[in-house]
């Protein structure tokens, strides 16, 4: 096992290093379009370690924060093509951002090389301790007899919080009010008391609290029951089809070389492969999926698709 361990990581690196021999003495930029300290800036470290790793050379997280993710995603969608500038991002980005705002400096399909998937993280629906509904049905239940009498929390207008509970709203039809937060934190407090009916809130956020006895977990929005919380049922299970995460991948700028990208998809799954660094992502409350570029950008095109819907359907503007 150790001897396959070596020689998989030994063909990484030597696929990998061919794309930067031209500038053996330069590091690799990861450009992080979110500010530091986030889930996204402390998962792109914890990648680029490992990547680091595998190449021989420095990877160097360059935080450029601002507009939701544009100006970070701008820089790397103009950066040379020389496989030495890569964007770890999010759903953000290239699912939500497209669809809510038409003058993005940048076509996310046209002006990226999509190079793989790094995880996905789904979201807890939590409610206050003192709610009467137990479960995922019986909260459609009393949303149905109260029409426009409960109300749900967000961290601003089209968010991925946002477009989550909209989402379930559709689906299960129902009509609840939508109190936006700048930020889910400022929200738990009135969660908590009881202010707040319901949060779809992000797992890595969410979860702690449900484990400190603050809040009820009720369901978990990823399609099947995840690792992360075993005990925890789907809102599929109760709406079946519903569905809502926050994919992180790795792109690169338009025109880069095919080998580059197989290259550094290489590296970037051989990374995600680490147990370290699996166990390391599942404590942040993502679980890791690694993969083709070409399957990366069939999800991310998906994605995209499924939120400009229900965008549209619901007349979701970043007014509100």
């Amino acid at each position: 096992m150790l001897r396959r361990s070596f020689i998989t990581s030994t063909a990484a690196a030597s696929l990998a290093a061919p794309a930067f021999a031209q500038a053996p003495a330069r590091s690799l930029r990861l450009i992080v379009p979110f500010p530091a300290g986030g889930a996204t800036d402390i998962l792109a470290r914890a990648v680029s370690l490992k990547m680091g790793q595998q190449l021989g050379m420095t990877v160097v997280v360059d935080n450029k924060p601002g507009a939701g993710g544009a100006i970070g995603s701008d820089l790397a969608a103009k950066a040379a093509p020389d496989g030495l500038t890569l964007l770890l991002t999010t759903s953000s980005t290239h699912s939500i951002g497209p669809a809510l705002n038409a003058k993005l400096p940048y076509n996310a399909v046209t002006d990226f090389t999509p190079i793989g998937t790094v995880g996905t993280s789904p979201s807890v629906v939590v409610v206050p301790n003192s709610s009467p509904a137990k479960t995922m049905a019986e909260f459609v239940a009393l949303a149905k007899r109260k029409p426009g009498q409960l109300n749900y929390a967000s961290s601003g207008n089209g968010t991925i919080i946002h477009l989550s509970s909209e989402l379930f709203k559709s689906m299960s039809n129902t009509f609840l009010v939508h109190i936006p937060y700048r930020g889910t934190a400022l929200a738990i407090p009135d969660l908590i008391s009881g202010k707040i009916d319901v949060l779809f809130d992000a797992f890595i956020t969410g979860m702690p609290h449900v484990r400190d006895g603050k809040l009820r977990a009720l369901a978990i929005t990823s399609a099947k029951r995840s690792a992360l919380a075993p005990e925890l049922p789907t809102v599929a299970e109760t709406l079946p089809g519903y569905e809502s995460s926050t994919w992180f991948g790795v792109y690169g700028p338009r025109g880069l070389g095919a080998d580059v990208v197989t290259r550094t998809s290489t590296v970037l799954n051989a990374a995600l492969n680490d147990p370290e660094l699996k166990d390391r992502l599942a404590r942040l409350g993502a679980e890791v999926q690694s993969g083709t570029p070409e399957a990366f950008g069939r999800m991310v095109q998906a994605d995209h698709a499924k939120w400009k819907t229900i965008i549209e359907a619901r007349k979701i503007t970043l007014e509100g």
